[in-house]
């Protein structure tokens, strides 16, 4: 199969900029499909918290990756970067162009670029780490990251204890960075790649992240929790939307608190997509496109 003519688009952005609308409208015009680059939409038992595209969204387009593994399932960015490859790779024999969607910084890199193996973590480190963060909490966790890798910390989702906890695991190990594991040579796709970042004004961006919090409240989001938090120390559990409702049902705050927390710490996530995203000087940043604009672009 000749792929010299095939072209990957890559939108990416910040959660609730509007990557999922724009890139369904966009992937009807060029009629193909959507490989889904968000490392929590994978997961078949995430719906609410997720925000996933709704069953009429999914009706439209056909994506790939989004409810494909269990949160019972051992699942990480580098799988991630093979399979998304893969299936591109069997999309390419339809179509001549293929869109990936997602604000999941580190699964884009590993589409795209790969990742070297990470040497083995000897069990006495991995244990150490995991007993003091039994003992001093989260924020411990965050200043040993921030201290020992700051420049993981700085792109990092700094409220999921699991990822964190690997980051210190490997520089304890390694001395070095759990980033300087990634390919230093990045992988040479025979292939176009665009890439479009989508951005809103802070104030807009953070009014729409408070909304979609409301909305997911409204439909649910606390009562999905309840029903994963026996399973609230799984990895895929470990993130934003989630461990905000685990603490309340901890009895930690109120839900009022709650609610604060689950925007706050939202728009924080946001604000460290754009830090990743604005990185890569490969991205052309849109504000507020049409479909024109994109097609112009492309």
């Amino acid at each position: 199969m000749k792929l010299a003519g095939k072209k990957l688009v890559v939108i990416v952005g910040p959660t609730a900029v509007g990557k999922t609308a724009l890139s369904i409208e966009l992937a009807e015009a060029l009629r193909t499909e959507i490989i889904s680059a968000d490392s929590r939409q994978v997961y078949r038992e995430m719906a609410i918290g997720t925000a996933k595209p709704t069953p009429q969204e999914l009706a439209r387009v056909k994506h790939h990756f989004i409810d494909s593994h269990s949160i019972h399932d051992k699942y990480d960015a580098a799988q991630f970067g093979e399979e998304a490859l893969k299936k591109i790779y069997e999309l390419f024999g339809l179509y001549d162009t293929v869109l990936v969607c997602g604000g999941s910084g580190l699964y884009v890199k590993a589409l795209l670029e790969g990742f070297d193996d990470i040497p083995e973590v000897p069990d006495e480190i991995r244990e150490t780490v995991i007993e003091k963060y039994k003992v001093n909490g989260l924020q411990w966790l965050q200043q040993e990251v921030q201290k020992l890798d700051p420049e993981y910390f700085s792109a990092a989702d700094q409220q999921n204890p699991a990822r964190l906890s690997r980051a210190l695991e490997v520089v304890l190990a390694t001395g070095k960075s759990i980033t300087t594991f990634q390919k230093k040579q990045k992988r040479v796709l025979p292939f176009t790649v665009v890439k479009i970042g989508l951005e809103l004004e802070r104030k807009e961006l953070y009014s729409r992240i408070d909304e979609r919090m409301d909305k997911m409240i409204e439909a649910g989001l606390f009562e999905e929790a309840k029903v994963l938090y026996p399973f609230r120390a799984h990895n895929a559990l470990q993130t934003v939307g989630y461990q905000e409702v685990f603490d309340f049902m901890e009895g930690k705050y109120d839900r009022e608190e709650a609610t604060r927390l689950l925007k706050r710490n939202s728009r924080r996530y946001a604000k460290r997509q754009l830090t990743w995203f604005k990185r890569d000087e490969e991205i052309s940043w849109l504000t507020k496109p049409d479909l024109s604009e994109i097609l112009d672009v492309l």
